[in-house]
C-alpha cells in the first residue's frame, strides 16, 4: 500500500513538473535575422506580424529586418503601404530594420527616399551572413 502510495505521489510530482514546463513562458532570448526580398504585400505584412509575434514570446528577442532586391519596397516612402508598422516595429530597441546599399544603388534610392531610422548596410547578403556568424537565427520571409 506504501509503495502505491508513494508511486502516485510520484507521478503526480512529475505531471505537475511537466505542466509548470509547459506553461513556462520562454526564458532565454534569442536573436533572429529576417531575409526579405520581395514587394509582395503578403510577404511584408508576414515579417510585420512575425517581429510582433516573436517578440510577445519574449521582449528581450532580438529582431533584424535586411532589405535587398525587392524587400526594399517594404521601407522606400511612397511604395510602401506599411510605414506605420515599419515604424511601430522601429520604436522597440530590440527591432532594426536594414536596407540593402547594393540594392539601393541598382535602384536609385536614396537615403532621403527611406523610412525614418531605417538603416544602410553596405550588403545585405553579408549582413545577414554576418548575423548567421554571430549566432543569429535565420529566417527567410514568404507566406
Amino acid at each position: 500500500m506504501k509503495r502505491i502510495l508513494l508511486l502516485a505521489f510520484l507521478a503526480v510530482l512529475a505531471l505537475g513538473a511537466t505542466v509548470v514546463a509547459l506553461q513556462s513562458p520562454q526564458q532565454k532570448p534569442y536573436k533572429v535575422v529576417f531575409d526579405l526580398t520581395s514587394s509582395d504585400p503578403l510577404d511584408q505584412q508576414a515579417v510585420i506580424r512575425w517581429i510582433k509575434e516573436v517578440s510577445g514570446v519574449n521582449p528581450k528577442n532580438e529582431m533584424e529586418v535586411v532589405m535587398y532586391g525587392r524587400g526594399l519596397d517594404l521601407v522606400v516612402s511612397g511604395k510602401t503601404t506599411m510605414a506605420s508598422n515599419v515604424a511601430e516595429a522601429i520604436k522597440s530597441a530590440k527591432v532594426t530594420f536594414n536596407a540593402c546599399a547594393i540594392a539601393m544603388k541598382n535602384q536609385q534610392v536614396e537615403k532621403s527616399q527611406l523610412l525614418p531610422n531605417v538603416q544602410i548596410v553596405p550588403d545585405g547578403i553579408g549582413e545577414i551572413v554576418a548575423k548567421q556568424t554571430a549566432g543569429w537565427g535565420y529566417i527567410k520571409v514568404g507566406h
